[in-house]
């Protein structure tokens, strides 16, 4: 009966902000007409935008969570919904999970999906030139590290093209600290995901590439998350805000990791007005 009544809330929730956008679904993003891509391993994003949508829009991407091991695109559709019904063009986007990949891959395919939503969103109704990261958890750590490691897009050969960065729950600011202080167990997936080269792991490192010029930053934390996420948060934040002074660190009472995403089911949450605000400010004078 209690999960009849969720689903039940979730739906009506959702009603309203499903009939004010448009969905294009599983859009192929890394084929390309210089590269023959198996079938098995062609990714694909989710485009939600405003039904009134005259003027181009602000363009949020978000990649998701799942400790670099688990999650797809379609469980974040609640959140495509509900930014895009608020007037920002949104995409949430898969990339390849560990084993398969190392974080090197997931971050080159992150950094791929937004090369295709420079050159194609503005087909959706987005603005090529506006367009802000996000991601949950792991989701967080690979939008930061492409955000701030240029290394990714100068691979794709074009200009970085992210003007903001929205942080929720991050995880893995700081793989070099982490995995240092957390030696591997014997079957630990982070060996696959970062392997055993602490020079590896520096580099997969957000904290590591802070300096002048990159995007500004929004963080929300979870004040009940794990250990590992507030510490490796508040060191991120003491180093960023040496940058950008005026950086938020956005710590919710009494919220875990989990909810730090599910909290955005309620249409009302008021997160979706502080980062809709952050968007509309980057890039003003």
């Amino acid at each position: 009966m209690k999960t009849i009544v969720l689903v039940s809330l979730i739906f009506c929730c959702a009603c309203s902000s499903y009939l004010k956008t448009k969905r294009s679904k599983n859009i192929i993003y890394n084929q390309n007409a210089n590269k023959i891509v198996a079938k098995k391993d062609l990714l694909k994003l989710n485009i939600f935008v405003p039904r009134k949508n005259k003027a181009p829009k602000d363009v949020l991407v978000f990649i998701h969570g799942g400790n670099w091991t688990s999650g797809n695109k379609s469980l974040y559709s609640f959140f495509g919904n509900r930014m895009a019904a608020k007037g920002i063009v949104t995409v949430v986007i898969d990339y390849t999970l560990s084993p398969k990949a190392n974080y090197e891959r997931m971050a080159f395919e992150s950094a791929q999906s937004i090369k295709w939503i420079k050159e194609n969103i503005k087909n959706y109704g987005g603005n090529p030139d506006k367009i802000i990261v996000s991601g949950h958890s792991a989701g967080g750590h690979l939008g930061a590290l492409i955000a701030f490691d240029n290394r990714y897009f100068d691979s794709l050969q074009i200009d970085n093209p992210i003007k903001g960065v929205v942080l929720i729950d991050a995880a893995g600011l700081d793989m070099y600290t982490y995995l240092k202080e957390n030696p591997f167990g014997k079957k630990d997936s982070y060996r696959e995901t970062f392997s055993s080269d602490p020079k590896r792991w520096k580099a997969a490192s957000a904290i590591t590439h802070l300096k002048k010029g990159i995007p500004p930053v929004l963080q929300y934390l979870g004040e009940k998350t794990y250990p590992s996420l507030i510490s490796s948060n508040n060191d991120f934040h003491k180093a960023i805000i040496k940058i950008y002074p005026e950086t938020k660190l956005i710590i919710q009472k009494n919220k875990k990791h989990i909810p730090m995403i599910t909290q955005f089911l309620a249409v009302r949450n008021k997160r979706y007005g502080e980062i809709i605000g952050f968007i509309k400010g980057v890039g003003r004078e």
